[in-house]
Parts: C-alpha cells; sequence; structure tokens
C-alpha cells in the first residue's frame, strides 16, 4: 500500500448524473500525482452505476489499485454497490473531516460523493484529503478487525444474526 505522499494507483468511475465531476476529478487527482483509471462512464448517457461500482471494487479488492472514488448524483447508490464487495469499506463523504476520518479510523478503500450534492471544487478538497490520509490504527484496529470478522462470519454461515 502507498504511504502519505506517495504516488497511489486510483481507480475512478460515475455515472451519467456525475460525469462532469469525475471529468474533473480526473485531471485534479492526476494533477496530485497519482496513477489514475478511468471505470466509466465515458459520456452522460444513462448507465447502470452499480456495474461500475463492483468493477472499481473488484479491483481495489485485488490489489490492482490502492484507492477508489465513486461518484452519482447523490453517492449513495455507488456506497452501497462498492459495499457489496467482501473486503470492501467504502465511504460516503461531503467535507473534508469525514473523508479524512474514513481512511485514518475505519481504514476505507473507497471514497464516494454526490454530485447533486457539492460542487466539484469541493469535491476536489474531499478527494484529495482522501488522498493524503492513512490508516492511524490505534484504537480504531479492534473496530476494523470486528467488522473484517463478521464479514468472515457471514460469508461462512455464522452470522449470529441468522440465528436469531
Amino acid at each position: 500500500m502507498a504511504t502519505q505522499n506517495s504516488t497511489l494507483r486510483v481507480a475512478l468511475g460515475c455515472d451519467e448524473a456525475a460525469y462532469d465531476m469525475k471529468q474533473a476529478l480526473l485531471e485534479h487527482v492526476r494533477g496530485l500525482g497519482h496513477e489514475v483509471e478511468d471505470f466509466g462512464t465515458f459520456n452522460a448517457e444513462p448507465v447502470l452505476y452499480p456495474d461500475i461500482a463492483f468493477a472499481a471494487a473488484h479491483a481495489v479488492k485485488e490489489g490492482r489499485f490502492d484507492r477508489a472514488i465513486l461518484v452519482c448524483g447523490t453517492g449513495i447508490g455507488v456506497a452501497i454497490s462498492a459495499n457489496k464487495v467482501p473486503g470492501i469499506r467504502a465511504a460516503q463523504a461531503h467535507d473534508t473531516y469525514s473523508a479524512e476520518r474514513a481512511r485514518k479510523s475505519n481504514d476505507a478503500q473507497i471514497l464516494t460523493m454526490g454530485a447533486r450534492v457539492i460542487g466539484v471544487e469541493l469535491a476536489k478538497k474531499i478527494a484529495e484529503s482522501f488522498l493524503e490520509s492513512e490508516f492511524s490504527g490505534g484504537g480504531s484496529q479492534a473496530k476494523v478487525d470486528r467488522i473484517e470478522a463478521y464479514e468472515r462470519e457471514v460469508a461462512a454461515g455464522n452470522s449470529p444474526d441468522s440465528k436469531a
């Protein structure tokens, strides 16, 4: 995993509502010195955003990318979609503090934002906060470990919730 101030491999994707924002983020993240791959959409025509979110999330899970940034109208749909990929923690953030904490406290690999919620300039700052932050471990490590353990329990069919 890349460390703060080093080059990250970033997957970037969107739906049609966020196409213009994604284009601006693509240029901005590259300008910060990171490697970026565009996962689409590639125009403003309607698209099934879950497929884009799934593809980006799998690319992060497989280690081909360090992080991902996904944008849609609200940031909600791509967050829900990305979080369906086991091992992924996607966090929606519309302010720099939340984006930073998504990394530092929750070890989120994916940031989601809504193009109908915030403007492009704020989105750039939020993305920058997310990309510059690293997981701090410490007291948060046990919480992230518990999330991962629960995910393994569910995958194995041993979820305590399924016995209720």
